[in-house]
């Protein structure tokens, strides 16, 4: 192999605008849905949504989803959705598929206003096909579902296909006190039960199917507040609250941008009902904006 000229080292061989039209498309910048619509994100991301319980943490997930499933145009109606499809790993055993089906339904009926049932019935089922869920009963069952994705991307099985672009989590820290536990009985039984590898070799894995496929990683967080202010404990900027971070210092490198929600104790007017609002505060990066949303039965809307 012939040695490289100076020269070519500085020739221009394309222009701006064609580095940039490169650069985006191969990792192009994706606008979620409210409340993540603040930042463009991009696949290889890893966004942290913390919040007390209750503060509709899997609501934004579901809304998520939707929107990713969702087509860009169907039948000359434009959607405006990623048409990607979607794995949802369920750590916390509770997600209600009635939940994502009746905000599915409302964006079709809004959109395509009165269709034939069976034109409504193939695209919903279109929608559903790009939905994958893998519910998880503990860490090394979450570990070796991690691991079965990234042999069936390798296979290009026919269940993966292509076309996956989201992954979540909800929720990641739900086996951490297990863990704990369990690493107690070990070491009483002379076992050597280290949650720490555990974390450890979930995040290798999932570093490693970012590298073999890219994804917008969305994994929901519960957040332990407290009133008072040891050192173990962080400040929100956000009505004094603080809160612990349990999660280990593996995960917390990994993640790439964090936002909190709070349940707000103003209740606001939506029709005939007054209806719980949220707030939503941009962590990593800074936002110095915070939104305000709601939730409806037809999804979350900004206030």
């Amino acid at each position: 192999m012939g040695e490289a000229k100076p020269e070519n080292w500085i020739r221009c061989d394309e222009t701006g605008k064609e580095m940039l039209s490169r650069v985006l498309s191969g990792r192009p910048f994706i606008i979620p849905a409210p409340p993540l619509h603040r930042l463009a994100l991009r696949l290889r991301n890893v966004v942290e949504i913390s919040g007390p319980s209750n503060s509709a943490k899997s609501q934004v997930l579901v809304q998520a989803v939707v929107h990713f499933i969702l087509p860009k145009e169907w039948a000359g109606i434009q959607f405006g959705g990623m048409e990607s499809k979607v794995v949802f790993f369920d750590l916390d055993c509770r997600f209600d598929v009635l939940r994502l089906s009746q905000i599915l339904t409302h964006r079709i009926s809004e959109t395509c206003g009165s269709i034939g049932q069976i034109a409504f019935d193939e695209l919903f089922h279109d929608c559903m096909s790009r939905f994958l869920y893998v519910r998880c009963y503990s860490s090394s069952d979450f570990l070796s579902s991690l691991k079965e994705l990234s042999y069936q991307i390798q296979r290009k099985d026919e269940t993966i296909g292509t076309g996956l672009r989201l992954l979540l989590i909800d929720s990641v820290g739900s086996f951490h006190w297990i863990d704990r536990s369990n690493q107690l009985r070990g070491l009483c039984k002379g076992k050597n039960i280290s949650p720490q590898s555990l974390q450890e070799a979930i995040v290798h894995e999932l570093h490693e199917l970012l590298l073999l496929q890219p994804l917008l990683v969305l994994a929901t967080k519960a957040s332990l507040f407290r009133t008072e202010t040891p050192n173990e404990y962080q400040s929100t900027g956000d009505r004094n609250l603080l809160f612990r971070e349990y999660m280990p210092a593996v995960w917390q490198s990994f993640v790439t941008h964090r936002i909190q929600l709070h349940p707000s104790d103003e209740l606001l007017s939506d029709g005939s009902e007054p209806i719980r609002s949220y707030t939503s505060d941009w962590l990593q990066p800074s936002v110095s904006i915070k939104d305000r949303f709601i939730v409806r039965d037809d999804g979350i809307f900004l206030t």
